[in-house]
Protein backbone atom coordinates (compact mmCIF):
# COMPACT_ATOMS: atom_id res chain seq x y z
CA UNK A 1 0.00 0.00 0.00
CA UNK A 2 1.75 2.89 -1.24
CA UNK A 3 0.27 5.23 1.03
CA UNK A 4 1.52 3.38 4.34
CA UNK A 5 5.00 2.02 2.47
CA UNK A 6 8.04 3.64 4.91
CA UNK A 7 10.84 3.17 1.77
CA UNK A 8 8.02 5.45 -0.40
CA UNK A 9 8.87 9.08 -1.29
CA UNK A 10 6.20 10.84 1.05
CA UNK A 11 6.70 9.16 4.55
CA UNK A 12 3.52 7.85 6.46
CA UNK A 13 1.97 10.67 8.23
CA UNK A 14 -0.74 10.45 11.03
CA UNK A 15 -2.85 11.57 8.29
CA UNK A 16 -2.03 7.86 6.24
CA UNK A 17 -2.75 6.12 9.16
CA UNK A 18 -6.52 7.89 9.60
CA UNK A 19 -6.84 6.90 5.84
CA UNK A 20 -5.99 3.59 6.26
CA UNK A 21 -8.13 2.80 9.05
CA UNK A 22 -11.24 4.70 7.76
CA UNK A 23 -10.73 2.75 4.17
CA UNK A 24 -9.86 -0.36 5.74
CA UNK A 25 -10.42 -1.33 9.01
CA UNK A 26 -13.73 0.14 9.84
CA UNK A 27 -15.87 -1.55 7.28
CA UNK A 28 -14.35 -4.94 8.04
CA UNK A 29 -16.61 -4.38 11.77
CA UNK A 30 -19.58 -2.99 9.72
CA UNK A 31 -19.04 -5.83 7.19
CA UNK A 32 -17.84 -9.26 7.43
CA UNK A 33 -16.85 -8.78 11.10
CA UNK A 34 -20.52 -8.13 12.06
CA UNK A 35 -23.31 -10.97 12.89
CA UNK A 36 -26.13 -9.49 12.05
CA UNK A 37 -28.44 -11.69 13.68
CA UNK A 38 -26.96 -11.24 17.04
CA UNK A 39 -25.99 -7.60 15.96
CA UNK A 40 -22.27 -8.34 17.96
CA UNK A 41 -19.05 -8.30 16.24
CA UNK A 42 -17.89 -11.18 15.56
CA UNK A 43 -14.58 -11.44 18.30
CA UNK A 44 -12.46 -11.98 15.14
CA UNK A 45 -11.95 -12.28 11.73
CA UNK A 46 -8.99 -14.19 9.26
CA UNK A 47 -6.16 -12.19 8.18
CA UNK A 48 -7.37 -11.91 5.17
CA UNK A 49 -10.15 -9.20 6.35
CA UNK A 50 -13.24 -10.94 5.25
CA UNK A 51 -13.90 -14.20 6.80
CA UNK A 52 -15.39 -14.24 10.53
CA UNK A 53 -13.66 -16.71 12.65
CA UNK A 54 -16.20 -19.75 14.22
CA UNK A 55 -17.59 -17.83 17.26
CA UNK A 56 -17.14 -19.58 20.76
CA UNK A 57 -18.02 -16.58 23.08
CA UNK A 58 -18.90 -12.83 22.80
CA UNK A 59 -17.24 -10.59 25.56
CA UNK A 60 -18.73 -7.49 26.86
CA UNK A 61 -15.28 -6.21 27.16
CA UNK A 62 -15.55 -5.85 23.55
CA UNK A 63 -18.57 -5.17 22.04
CA UNK A 64 -17.93 -1.79 24.60
CA UNK A 65 -14.54 -1.09 22.59
CA UNK A 66 -16.83 -1.42 19.04
CA UNK A 67 -19.44 0.88 20.99
CA UNK A 68 -16.70 3.54 21.51
CA UNK A 69 -15.06 2.86 17.79
CA UNK A 70 -18.08 3.35 16.15
CA UNK A 71 -18.97 6.39 18.32
CA UNK A 72 -16.09 8.15 18.07
CA UNK A 73 -16.20 7.61 14.18
CA UNK A 74 -19.63 9.25 13.89
CA UNK A 75 -21.74 6.32 13.27
CA UNK A 76 -24.05 6.24 15.56
CA UNK A 77 -26.72 4.20 14.02
CA UNK A 78 -24.13 1.32 14.12
CA UNK A 79 -23.37 2.59 17.40
CA UNK A 80 -26.89 2.72 18.60
CA UNK A 81 -27.21 -1.05 17.04
CA UNK A 82 -24.16 -1.88 19.76
CA UNK A 83 -25.59 -0.32 22.68
CA UNK A 84 -28.58 -1.89 22.34
CA UNK A 85 -26.67 -5.22 22.31
CA UNK A 86 -24.31 -4.35 25.23
CA UNK A 87 -27.61 -4.07 27.52
CA UNK A 88 -29.29 -6.66 26.20
CA UNK A 89 -26.95 -9.20 26.25
CA UNK A 90 -24.26 -8.68 28.85
CA UNK A 91 -26.41 -6.33 31.58
CA UNK A 92 -27.18 -8.74 34.65
CA UNK A 93 -30.44 -7.31 35.89
CA UNK A 94 -30.58 -9.79 39.04
CA UNK A 95 -27.09 -8.59 40.63
CA UNK A 96 -26.12 -5.80 38.97
CA UNK A 97 -22.88 -5.22 37.02
CA UNK A 98 -21.97 -6.76 33.33
CA UNK A 99 -21.59 -10.28 32.75
CA UNK A 100 -18.25 -11.26 31.26
CA UNK A 101 -19.40 -13.16 28.49
CA UNK A 102 -22.23 -14.75 26.33
CA UNK A 103 -21.91 -18.04 24.43
CA UNK A 104 -21.95 -18.60 20.86
CA UNK A 105 -26.03 -18.09 21.07
CA UNK A 106 -25.94 -14.58 23.25
CA UNK A 107 -26.51 -16.76 26.33
CA UNK A 108 -24.72 -15.55 29.31
CA UNK A 109 -21.81 -17.96 29.39
CA UNK A 110 -18.28 -16.60 31.98
CA UNK A 111 -20.81 -14.73 34.45
CA UNK A 112 -18.41 -13.29 36.72
CA UNK A 113 -17.90 -9.77 37.11
CA UNK A 114 -14.72 -8.23 36.05
CA UNK A 115 -13.20 -4.51 36.59
CA UNK A 116 -11.82 -4.16 32.99
CA UNK A 117 -15.36 -4.87 31.51
CA UNK A 118 -16.94 -2.46 33.45
CA UNK A 119 -14.56 -0.17 32.71
CA UNK A 120 -15.00 0.09 29.16
CA UNK A 121 -18.88 -0.03 29.32
CA UNK A 122 -18.14 3.39 31.39
CA UNK A 123 -15.70 4.59 28.77
CA UNK A 124 -17.64 3.63 25.88
CA UNK A 125 -20.66 5.14 27.36
CA UNK A 126 -18.75 8.44 27.78
CA UNK A 127 -18.13 8.48 24.15
CA UNK A 128 -21.43 7.29 22.82
CA UNK A 129 -23.36 9.84 25.19
CA UNK A 130 -21.17 13.05 23.51
CA UNK A 131 -22.59 11.76 19.90
CA UNK A 132 -26.02 10.59 20.21
CA UNK A 133 -29.37 11.97 20.39
CA UNK A 134 -30.86 13.38 23.75
CA UNK A 135 -32.86 10.50 24.51
CA UNK A 136 -29.71 7.83 23.96
CA UNK A 137 -27.29 10.19 25.49
CA UNK A 138 -29.65 10.30 28.61
CA UNK A 139 -29.36 6.52 28.61
CA UNK A 140 -26.28 6.02 28.00
CA UNK A 141 -24.84 8.64 31.21
CA UNK A 142 -27.51 6.32 33.12
CA UNK A 143 -25.57 3.25 32.39
CA UNK A 144 -22.33 5.18 33.39
CA UNK A 145 -23.00 6.43 36.29
CA UNK A 146 -25.28 2.93 37.43
CA UNK A 147 -21.87 1.32 36.34
CA UNK A 148 -19.45 3.73 38.75
CA UNK A 149 -21.92 3.14 41.69
CA UNK A 150 -21.46 -0.47 41.43
CA UNK A 151 -17.72 -0.34 40.81
CA UNK A 152 -17.55 1.94 44.11
CA UNK A 153 -20.12 -0.60 46.18
CA UNK A 154 -19.06 -4.31 44.97
CA UNK A 155 -15.91 -3.81 44.26
CA UNK A 156 -14.12 -1.47 46.57
CA UNK A 157 -11.39 -3.24 48.39
CA UNK A 158 -10.26 -1.88 52.05
CA UNK A 159 -6.91 -2.23 52.17
CA UNK A 160 -3.92 -4.02 49.92
CA UNK A 161 -0.37 -3.94 49.86
CA UNK A 162 0.70 -0.56 50.05
CA UNK A 163 -2.36 1.16 48.52
CA UNK A 164 -5.09 1.76 51.32
CA UNK A 165 -8.39 1.97 50.38
CA UNK A 166 -9.27 3.35 47.31
CA UNK A 167 -8.43 0.25 44.97
CA UNK A 168 -10.55 -2.45 43.42
CA UNK A 169 -10.85 -6.01 42.80
CA UNK A 170 -9.99 -7.30 39.65
CA UNK A 171 -12.88 -9.94 39.59
CA UNK A 172 -15.75 -11.06 41.65
CA UNK A 173 -17.99 -13.41 41.87
CA UNK A 174 -21.21 -13.60 39.71
CA UNK A 175 -23.38 -12.11 42.89
CA UNK A 176 -20.16 -9.88 44.31
CA UNK A 177 -20.13 -11.76 47.05
CA UNK A 178 -16.65 -13.27 46.78
CA UNK A 179 -13.47 -11.84 45.07
CA UNK A 180 -11.85 -13.76 42.40
CA UNK A 181 -8.62 -11.38 41.60
CA UNK A 182 -7.08 -8.83 43.14
CA UNK A 183 -6.22 -5.01 42.08
CA UNK A 184 -4.37 -5.53 39.39
CA UNK A 185 -2.78 -2.41 36.84
CA UNK A 186 -4.30 -2.91 33.88
CA UNK A 187 -7.95 -2.55 34.84
CA UNK A 188 -7.17 0.45 37.22
CA UNK A 189 -5.64 1.83 34.04
CA UNK A 190 -9.18 1.91 32.13
CA UNK A 191 -10.77 2.62 35.18
CA UNK A 192 -8.81 5.69 35.04
CA UNK A 193 -8.99 6.20 31.37
CA UNK A 194 -12.90 5.88 31.59
CA UNK A 195 -13.25 8.48 34.64
CA UNK A 196 -11.25 11.06 32.65
CA UNK A 197 -13.80 10.35 29.51
CA UNK A 198 -16.51 10.77 31.94
CA UNK A 199 -15.72 13.33 33.25
CA UNK A 200 -15.10 15.21 29.79
CA UNK A 201 -18.81 14.24 28.86
CA UNK A 202 -20.65 14.73 31.82
CA UNK A 203 -18.43 17.74 33.55
CA UNK A 204 -19.46 16.42 36.55
CA UNK A 205 -17.16 16.90 39.67
CA UNK A 206 -18.06 13.33 40.78
CA UNK A 207 -15.79 12.38 38.86
CA UNK A 208 -12.90 14.25 39.74
CA UNK A 209 -13.17 13.42 43.13
CA UNK A 210 -13.30 9.41 42.67
CA UNK A 211 -10.14 10.47 40.24
CA UNK A 212 -8.28 11.44 43.07
CA UNK A 213 -9.57 8.73 45.34
CA UNK A 214 -8.22 6.06 42.50
CA UNK A 215 -5.17 8.29 42.02
CA UNK A 216 -4.01 8.58 45.08
CA UNK A 217 -4.34 4.80 46.21
CA UNK A 218 -2.54 3.68 43.01
CA UNK A 219 0.34 5.45 43.09
CA UNK A 220 1.00 4.55 46.47
CA UNK A 221 0.31 0.78 45.68
CA UNK A 222 1.85 0.25 42.02
CA UNK A 223 4.92 3.14 41.12
CA UNK A 224 7.71 1.12 41.16
CA UNK A 225 10.29 3.88 43.37
CA UNK A 226 13.34 2.87 41.23
CA UNK A 227 12.32 3.41 37.67
CA UNK A 228 9.36 5.34 37.92
CA UNK A 229 7.87 2.72 36.02
CA UNK A 230 4.18 1.20 37.31
CA UNK A 231 4.31 -2.63 38.07
CA UNK A 232 1.40 -4.77 36.78
CA UNK A 233 0.86 -5.81 40.65
CA UNK A 234 0.89 -4.55 43.67
CA UNK A 235 4.82 -3.14 44.42
CA UNK A 236 6.67 -6.39 46.09
CA UNK A 237 5.05 -9.23 44.83
CA UNK A 238 6.67 -11.96 43.87
CA UNK A 239 7.23 -12.30 39.74
CA UNK A 240 6.01 -8.64 39.41
CA UNK A 241 6.47 -7.40 35.99
CA UNK A 242 6.71 -3.83 33.81
CA UNK A 243 5.05 -3.74 30.21
CA UNK A 244 6.87 -0.55 28.31
CA UNK A 245 3.13 -0.32 26.44
CA UNK A 246 0.96 0.42 29.78
CA UNK A 247 4.08 3.12 30.97
CA UNK A 248 3.12 4.60 27.24
CA UNK A 249 -0.29 4.44 28.36
CA UNK A 250 -0.34 5.87 31.39
CA UNK A 251 2.23 8.27 30.11
CA UNK A 252 -0.64 9.45 28.05
CA UNK A 253 -3.39 9.79 30.15
CA UNK A 254 -1.33 11.66 32.73
CA UNK A 255 -0.05 14.46 29.91
CA UNK A 256 -3.07 14.66 27.90
CA UNK A 257 -5.26 15.07 30.55
CA UNK A 258 -3.36 17.21 32.99
CA UNK A 259 -5.64 16.33 35.35
CA UNK A 260 -4.83 17.16 39.32
CA UNK A 261 -5.27 14.17 40.69
CA UNK A 262 -2.04 13.00 38.89
CA UNK A 263 -0.49 16.13 39.90
CA UNK A 264 -0.98 15.62 43.72
CA UNK A 265 -0.53 11.71 43.08
CA UNK A 266 2.97 12.79 41.84
CA UNK A 267 2.65 10.43 39.09
CA UNK A 268 3.69 12.72 36.58
CA UNK A 269 7.25 13.12 37.83
CA UNK A 270 7.00 9.33 37.88
CA UNK A 271 6.12 8.94 34.41
CA UNK A 272 8.37 10.71 32.78
CA UNK A 273 11.35 8.80 34.49
CA UNK A 274 9.59 5.70 33.56
CA UNK A 275 8.82 6.43 29.96
CA UNK A 276 13.08 6.75 29.67
CA UNK A 277 13.69 3.77 31.36
CA UNK A 278 10.82 1.52 28.81
CA UNK A 279 12.22 3.51 25.99
CA UNK A 280 15.96 2.57 26.82
CA UNK A 281 15.21 -1.24 27.40
CA UNK A 282 11.70 -2.29 25.84
CA UNK A 283 12.01 -0.54 22.43
CA UNK A 284 14.30 -2.22 19.29
CA UNK A 285 16.39 0.63 18.32
CA UNK A 286 16.32 -0.56 14.71
CA UNK A 287 12.43 -1.54 14.07
CA UNK A 288 10.97 1.01 17.07
CA UNK A 289 9.04 -2.71 18.04
CA UNK A 290 7.83 -2.57 21.94
CA UNK A 291 8.47 -5.58 23.53
CA UNK A 292 5.80 -7.56 25.32
CA UNK A 293 7.30 -7.23 29.05
CA UNK A 294 10.39 -6.17 31.07
CA UNK A 295 11.49 -7.58 34.72
CA UNK A 296 11.93 -4.66 37.07
CA UNK A 297 15.86 -4.23 36.02
CA UNK A 298 15.13 -3.27 32.57
CA UNK A 299 15.57 -6.68 31.09
CA UNK A 300 13.25 -8.49 28.46
CA UNK A 301 10.83 -11.11 29.38
CA UNK A 302 8.70 -11.32 26.30
CA UNK A 303 10.15 -9.81 23.38
CA UNK A 304 6.65 -10.11 21.68
CA UNK A 305 5.69 -7.18 19.62
CA UNK A 306 1.90 -6.59 19.71
CA UNK A 307 0.28 -3.59 18.08
CA UNK A 308 -1.76 -2.29 21.10
CA UNK A 309 2.04 -1.62 22.89
CA UNK A 310 2.89 -0.18 19.41
CA UNK A 311 0.13 2.19 19.28
CA UNK A 312 0.33 3.33 22.79
CA UNK A 313 4.15 4.45 21.75
CA UNK A 314 2.82 6.42 19.30
CA UNK A 315 0.47 8.49 21.15
CA UNK A 316 2.96 8.45 24.17
CA UNK A 317 5.79 10.13 21.43
CA UNK A 318 2.88 12.56 20.69
CA UNK A 319 2.48 13.75 23.84
CA UNK A 320 5.78 13.85 25.85
CA UNK A 321 6.85 17.26 27.74
CA UNK A 322 10.19 16.95 26.04
CA UNK A 323 10.19 18.38 22.36
CA UNK A 324 12.88 15.99 21.91
CA UNK A 325 11.17 12.87 22.59
CA UNK A 326 7.95 14.51 20.14
CA UNK A 327 10.43 15.08 17.24
CA UNK A 328 10.84 11.32 17.30
CA UNK A 329 7.31 10.67 16.51
CA UNK A 330 7.65 10.84 12.25
CA UNK A 331 10.16 8.16 11.95
CA UNK A 332 8.14 6.17 14.65
CA UNK A 333 5.11 6.33 12.40
CA UNK A 334 7.10 5.46 9.38
CA UNK A 335 8.23 2.04 11.60
CA UNK A 336 4.60 1.32 12.37
CA UNK A 337 3.31 1.54 9.19
CA UNK A 338 5.61 -0.47 7.51
CA UNK A 339 6.09 -3.44 10.19
CA UNK A 340 2.39 -3.37 11.74
CA UNK A 341 -0.21 -2.43 8.92
CA UNK A 342 -1.50 -4.18 5.34
CA UNK A 343 -3.35 -3.46 2.63
CA UNK A 344 -5.84 -5.61 3.93
CA UNK A 345 -5.87 -5.04 7.96
CA UNK A 346 -2.83 -5.58 10.23
CA UNK A 347 -0.22 -7.64 12.31
CA UNK A 348 -1.72 -8.44 15.68
CA UNK A 349 1.50 -9.48 16.87
CA UNK A 350 5.12 -10.79 15.75
CA UNK A 351 8.11 -11.72 17.39
CA UNK A 352 11.21 -9.26 17.23
CA UNK A 353 12.52 -10.98 14.35
CA UNK A 354 9.12 -10.17 12.29
CA UNK A 355 7.62 -13.38 12.68
CA UNK A 356 3.82 -13.29 12.72
CA UNK A 357 2.42 -14.80 15.49
CA UNK A 358 -0.97 -14.19 15.82
CA UNK A 359 -2.86 -14.20 12.34
CA UNK A 360 -5.90 -13.38 12.75
CA UNK A 361 -7.64 -9.46 13.29
CA UNK A 362 -9.09 -9.02 16.33
CA UNK A 363 -12.31 -6.88 16.83
CA UNK A 364 -10.65 -5.42 20.24
CA UNK A 365 -7.83 -3.49 17.89
CA UNK A 366 -9.66 -1.00 16.43
CA UNK A 367 -10.11 1.01 20.14
CA UNK A 368 -6.19 0.67 20.29
CA UNK A 369 -6.00 2.15 16.91
CA UNK A 370 -8.80 4.96 17.24
CA UNK A 371 -7.18 6.15 20.47
CA UNK A 372 -3.81 6.57 18.82
CA UNK A 373 -4.75 8.15 15.68
CA UNK A 374 -6.58 10.44 17.44
CA UNK A 375 -3.87 11.58 19.46
CA UNK A 376 -1.48 12.48 16.90
CA UNK A 377 -0.95 16.00 15.43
Amino acid sequence: MHDLDPTAATPPTAAALRAHYKRVVLPIWRGPGFNTILRLAFEAVAEDGRTPLPPQRYRAMACARQLFVFSQAGDIDHAGTLFASLRTYFQDTTNGGWFYSVDANGAPHERHKDLYTHAFVIFACAEYAKRAGAAAAKEALAVLEETSVVIERRMATSGVGNGGGGLFSSAMTEDFSAVLGPPLQNPLMHLTEAWLAARETTADPVFDRRLEKLAAAFAQAFVHDETGCIAELVINSANNWLEPGHQFEWLFLVEASRHPAFDAADLNRALARGFDFVQQHGVDPVTGGVAASLNEQGGVIDSTQRIWAQTEYLRALATHADESVRAQLPAQIARFAGRFLRPQGWIESQSAEGVVMRPELPSTTPYHLATAYAALP
